[in-house]
């Protein structure tokens, strides 16, 4: 089944019931072919923006002190933590004032933190969140195996010690660059939406659902909805 599913059909109820059979596995052939997959088009796209990393980096550097990137570690594919890079779009105190500024949270439950104008953000991050430029380095993690091109978004050590056992099947998968959620239900605050369509992705998860996602993800960079 490789249709996107409308948000809609997950804001029924509270009590969500998941499209799919629960523990959707697949073949060791379609593992290696997402995987070659991930790749081949990772080090085309590398190739293809290196100069716009570089351009980014210097930018990053000349607009807020602190580093280029960002790093954090989160949890991939079952459970496992990994370093996860961005371009830095915060001002360097960023995590230390996070605590301050949980009361702002526009997303619902714990699982999820987001402010529209987030006060850490700096003015080129306004501009690379917007249009999705500061996840770039990523596409070095799908190199190293710790992401995948499309996926559920990895989640931060503290929120994934929130989620409940249903909700840590996001973890089932290996996190993507861009996802179902992505390219559906953005600047949807649902929690339960959040978490629904990344096990609708997980139970019906094909090689053109995923296309279907990647050409999406385009006309969402294009418009500039990321926040």
């Amino acid at each position: 089944m490789g249709s996107i599913a409308s948000p809609r059909e997950y804001r029924q109820s509270s009590s969500l019931r998941y499209p799919g059979r629960a523990g959707t596995r697949h073949s060791r052939l379609e593992q290696n072919a997402k995987r070659g997959f991930d790749i081949v088009f990772s080090l085309l796209v590398l190739v293809f923006i290196a100069p716009v990393l570089v351009a980014i980096a210097f930018l990053v550097k000349l607009d807020s002190e602190g580093p280029v990137l960002y790093v954090s570690e989160r949890i991939g594919q079952g459970g496992k933590r990994f370093r996860f890079f961005k371009f830095r779009t915060m001002v360097r105190e960023a995590d230390s004032l996070r605590g301050s500024l949980l009361h702002l949270n526009q997303r619902q439950g714990r699982h999820l933190f987001k402010l529209t104008n987030d006060p850490r953000v700096t003015r080129l991050g306004r501009f690379l969140r917007r249009h999705s430029l500061d996840e770039l380095p990523q596409f070095f993690s799908v190199l190293t195996g710790n992401m995948s091109v499309v996926g559920p978004r990895p989640c931060l050590a503290s929120e994934y010690a929130c989620y409940t056992k249903e909700q840590r099947r996001r973890v089932e998968a290996v996190p993507g660059i861009t996802g179902l959620w992505q390219v559906e239900a953005r600047t949807n605050p649902s929690a339960d939406t959040y978490f629904a369509l990344d096990v609708h992705y997980i139970e019906h998860w094909s090689f053109w659902l995923d296309m279907k996602i990647l050409a999406k993800t385009v006309g969402v960079v294009i418009k500039g909805t990321g926040e």
